[in-house]
């Protein structure tokens, strides 16, 4: 685990390993997680009290945070609620909709969430595991990469990007094709699992079958703790919030793709003259699909009245 001060932000770190503690310590992070300024100010007496557990745990709760104790993890919310004070003065808004919300308010949440959302998982990200991640990439004879739900399109715009570039990339969300492709991967290739909960069976077995064969896997994923982790040599972590309605759903897909975006352009740095030829190769082949400036749209096939 990252040593607390170079792990982000406490309430964010708090919320990624939330599933993973144990019932007493989740009651505790959830009381830092609704209420940082209020526990800064608590004594370790006062917030065991609160949350209905001991002292001892508290203390466990910090050290599973990277903190050494208590006094540290206070200092550190009381640190972090200054600066998000300045924050909220500039921008006073929360991502919870409400259903008398007006949709210029629903349109400001949505645009907050997601845009927190993108910070919260450039200021976590480990950046030492994400080198290794583009050293994998860029040495890979190929690279596959497993998701269902939401997270498949990561997959397939990862997937896209790479192939623009001349990377050999695959991306997978039907399970039966994820695990027959795990299988025929080697010790030369990569593997890349994503799941925002870090729970989704296809995801990890189709993970897991890469690895036996070998590949390099990574991970990527809002919760450091959760059970893809297990099978993963490198985990890149996102720092997304679900709120009402699930729009939390929408922000997790914008962090992972923020994560892909990061991989990418550290591999096009490191093959940068191959990917400019890429980019300008696959630029010029569909350019002629393109509607030029001028030309006269065929509408023959509309509808009359349309």
């Amino acid at each position: 685990m990252p040593k607390a001060d170079e792990a982000g932000n406490t309430v964010v770190r708090a919320r990624a390993l939330l599933p993973s503690l144990p019932p007493a310590e989740q009651r505790v992070a959830r009381r830092v997680i609704d209420d940082p300024v209020g526990v800064s100010v608590f004594t370790i007496a006062e917030l065991a009290h609160a949350c209905g557990t001991s002292r001892t745990t508290v203390t466990r709760f910090c050290r599973a945070l990277g903190f050494s104790g208590y006094p540290e993890l206070r200092l550190r919310l009381a640190t972090e609620a200054g600066r998000a004070e300045r924050v909220d003065r500039e921008r006073p808004v929360s991502g919870d909709i409400n259903p008398d919300d007006a949709l210029t308010d629903v349109v400001e949440k949505i645009a907050f969430a997601d845009a927190r959302a993108v910070e919260d998982t450039a200021s976590q990200l480990d950046t030492a595991v994400l080198g290794r991640v583009i050293d994998a990439v860029v040495d890979a004879r190929r690279v596959d990469i497993y998701g269902v739900g939401a997270s498949a399109f990561v997959a397939l715009d990862f997937q896209q990007k790479l192939h623009r570039v001349g990377r050999v990339a695959y991306a997978w969300s039907d399970t039966h094709a994820a695990l027959t492709s795990a299988a025929l991967l080697t010790d030369r290739d990569v593997a890349v699992g994503v799941s925002h909960s870090g729970t989704t069976q296809d995801t990890i077995d189709a993970l897991a079958e890469a690895r036996s064969r070998g590949a390099t896997t990574v991970a990527l994923t809002n919760f450091p703790r959760s059970a893809i982790c297990a099978v993963a040599d490198l985990v890149l972590t996102t720092a997304a919030r679900e709120t009402t309605f699930r729009s939390g759903a929408t922000a997790s897909r914008l962090a992972q793709l923020t994560v892909v975006d990061c991989v990418f352009v550290g591999v096009a740095q490191r093959t940068y003259d191959e990917t400019l030829a890429g980019l300008a190769a696959t630029y010029n082949a569909v350019s002629s699909r393109r509607v030029q400036p001028g030309r006269a749209l065929d509408v023959s096939h509309r509808r009359p009245g349309r």
